[in-house]
């Protein structure tokens, strides 16, 4: 049994953890870091990193399917799921080596085990404690099922979805946010027949309105099926297949059921309740600080109400660390934190939606649409959608929102003329490259500051 002293005590290294810790290391303070399975958490080993491996090897399969389109001749013979994953699974390798070698040279000490907190200066790892001075809680999420659905066998969640070896025929994905929309393009591209299978009443349903039906109307050119404002009622399977029913009383027959229904917080079982942390609905509540109600320890990621973005999590990481080191740094505005769905196409956003807006400034919002057809870069990528602007009444744009193939660059952009609280009359002026997509952003300030160019009607 050993006592192990330090500035700093991280419980999970995924983004937030990790984040957390080297910018404490590069703030002159001793770090501890627990982790029970591979630095780098959800995101690189579970999460982001290895769909979007899969969503670029099904865009791949796309282009070779639609080369007659570019005067190509190309065609696709099959999907070597074995090869996409090997290509997968190099991608994750890479970036966990790089993420390890980072540990040692910002000098940060891992302890490979089951954290527990008990109090709130001290973290158990088996015999072991170790004290902090500040103590950062960073467990993350976990994939969630509904009541009475147990997976298992025919019925998945995205941690099995990443590692099949074959392309179902039939799916059926269970949830049309993120998560499941991301999987649906994954496996159509692939060949699969897909429906997806959504309670509220509409795909996406976190974003603008106008954002679903965008992609809602892009789905139905792929042959992709999506019932919205249905309930899930059950799941049975067979030797050969899963039956899913609905509340509308059909029945949906296929060979894999993805559970697609959302994350949550991964905090049982680490002792946050006994040792006293305000929990509500199992996330932690802090204040705007990120602070718990116990002195000296915070939280992070998505143990945290608010989105569950990775980047999310390794901003607060950053700011947590700096606060403790005195930096006092600036609150992070969550409303600024940009959102992208890397499905086919895809959507990306900042700030408010339209309703957001008209809920906090009233029916006088005003809106823009710029249609991508009017952009050189995306007619040559033959990809259709749009950006759209929101304005507060006499103020600066709030919203911003894009859908297209490869959109999800963009949002850099949009995200600092959100932050800089920027006025159309701001952005107009300023020279974007041509021919870029990029360019869409330009057009739609140039249009909304009422001098529109590549605008019909």
């Amino acid at each position: 049994m050993t006592d192990t002293s330090a500035d700093l005590v991280i419980l999970g290294g995924g983004s937030g953890g990790y984040a957390c810790a080297f910018r404490a290391a590069e703030l002159g303070l001793s770090v501890v870091l627990v982790e029970k399975d591979k630095v780098g958490g959800t995101c690189l080993h579970r999460g982001c990193i290895p769909t979007k491996a899969l969503l670029h090897a099904a865009e791949v399969a796309d282009n070779a399917r639609e080369g007659d389109q570019f005067g190509v001749k190309s065609s696709l013979e099959g999907i070597d799921m074995n090869g996409v994953n090997s290509y997968k699974d190099s991608i994750v390798a890479g970036l966990h080596k790089g993420l390890q070698g980072l540990f040692k040279a910002n000098k940060v000490t891992v302890v490979e085990g089951t954290g527990t907190f008990e109090a709130p200066n001290r973290v158990r790892v088996g015999g072991d404690t170790y004290t902090g001075k500040n103590v950062v809680l960073a467990t993350g999420s976990y994939a969630k099922t509904l009541p009475g659905l147990e997976i298992g066998g025919r019925v998945i969640t995205s941690d099995q979805a990443l590692n099949l070896d074959y392309v179902p025929e039939k799916v059926v994905v269970l949830g049309g946010g993120v998560i499941g929309v991301e999987f649906a393009s994954v496996w159509r591209s692939f060949g699969a027949d897909v429906t997806i299978v959504e309670a509220l009443p509409r795909l996406v349903p976190l974003e603008d309105e106008w954002a679903s039906k965008q992609l809602e109307r892009a789905f139905r050119k792929r042959g992709i099926t999506f019932k919205t404002g249905v309930r899930f009622t059950g799941a049975t399977q067979s030797d050969t297949g899963v039956s899913v029913s609905l509340e509308s009383g059909e029945t949906l027959e296929a060979d894999l059921l993805l559970v697609a229904v959302g994350r949550g917080p991964n905090s049982a079982g680490h002792g946050y309740e006994e040792a006293g942390v305000a929990m509500e609905r199992g996330l932690v509540t802090t204040d705007e600080r990120l602070r718990t109600n116990l002195p000296g320890v915070y939280a992070v990621g998505d143990l945290v109400p608010g989105l569950q973005l990775a980047h999310r999590g390794f901003q607060q990481g950053i700011f947590i660390a700096e606060d403790i080191a005195g930096l006092a740094p600036k609150v992070i505005d969550e409303t600024g934190i940009p959102k992208v769905t890397y499905c086919k196409p895809e959507v990306a956003s900042v700030g408010l939606t339209e309703a957001q807006a008209k809920e906090k400034y009233g029916a006088d919002v005003q809106t823009l649409v710029y249609a991508l057809s009017g952009n050189g870069k995306s007619q040559i990528l033959k990809t259709q959608g749009g950006v759209k602007l929101i304005k507060a009444p006499d103020g600066p744009v709030v919203g911003i929102t894009l859908v297209g193939e490869r959109v999800g660059e963009l949002i850099g952009e949009a995200q600092l003329i959100y932050s800089w609280e920027a006025h159309p009359e701001d952005v107009a002026p300023l020279v974007h490259a041509h021919p870029t997509q990029n360019e869409s952003l330009g057009e739609a300030f140039l249009a909304l500051a009422g001098k529109p160019l590549h605008v019909h009607g």
